[in-house]
């Protein structure tokens, strides 16, 4: 697959994706800057971590009128696949191509550390592979990480069964002491109607390194990699 990963001015952890779709996964990849205007037909979009434009007015609300968002855009709506992780994550919620928004932690803090999380369904395509049952240790670094939905939107998502993962304790267990940032229902990932759009807070790029001494990240890539070439 070809993967194209953006950076914008703030992004801190594209490198970190580079490194993993290009020498972990072994993927073409291709750098995007948030100027272009040309996704070099890329198969895959990837919005990385980091602080675009400083997190200033909120996080993501600037990144989303770069010039390389409006083909992202228009690429979403065509059907392609579009991944954003963290910040990533906040600039889909503020484009509208993911319901939602991120909201400052519940504490007010940044929090940057390892949690467990565990997908809550296997109909997606980064979550196809998972087990279930099983909490993965994925870190995240974040202070705007709390998933906020409106009841209505948040019955959708369950209706819908649009829900990715959910924060969970060590042994799968997912309780409001296993919510590192206030979430709604833990929720720590979503995608939208069509399942060709992922946001999600933890960073995987940073669990799939067997030098990192955790690679419980990889399984998402590997997912994405063996079901989308069906």
């Amino acid at each position: 697959m070809k993967f194209g990963v953006v950076t914008f001015p703030g992004s801190n952890c594209d490198q970190d994706m580079v490194y993993t779709l290009r020498n972990i996964m072994g993927q073409e990849v291709v750098e995007l800057w948030h100027k272009d205007t040309d996704l070099q037909g890329v198969d895959f979009v990837v919005l990385p971590g980091g602080f675009s434009y400083g997190d200033y007015l909120r996080s993501g609300a600037i990144a989303q009128f770069s010039p390389i968002m409006e083909k992202v855009i228009e690429f979403a709506n065509n059907g392609g696949y579009v991944l954003g992780i963290c910040n990533g994550f906040q600039i889909l919620c503020e484009t509208g191509l993911l319901p939602g928004a991120l909201l400052h932690n519940e504490n007010q803090r940044f929090i940057c550390k390892n949690i467990h999380l565990k997908a809550s369904t296997n109909k997606s395509l980064v979550t196809a592979n998972a087990d279930l049952h099983k909490a993965y240790k994925i870190p995240i670094a974040h202070a705007e990480g709390r998933y906020f939905i409106d009841n209505e939107g948040f019955q959708k998502l369950k209706d819908n069964d649009q829900i990715l993962y959910q924060y969970c304790d060590k042994d799968g267990h997912i309780t409001p002491d296993a919510n590192p940032n206030g979430s709604v229902d833990n929720i720590a990932g979503v995608t939208n109607e069509k399942r060709n759009v992922f946001g999600m807070m933890p960073h995987p790029e940073r669990a799939a390194d067997e030098a990192l001494g955790n690679t419980e990240g990889k399984l998402m890539f590997d997912s994405i990699l063996e079901h989308v070439q069906q």
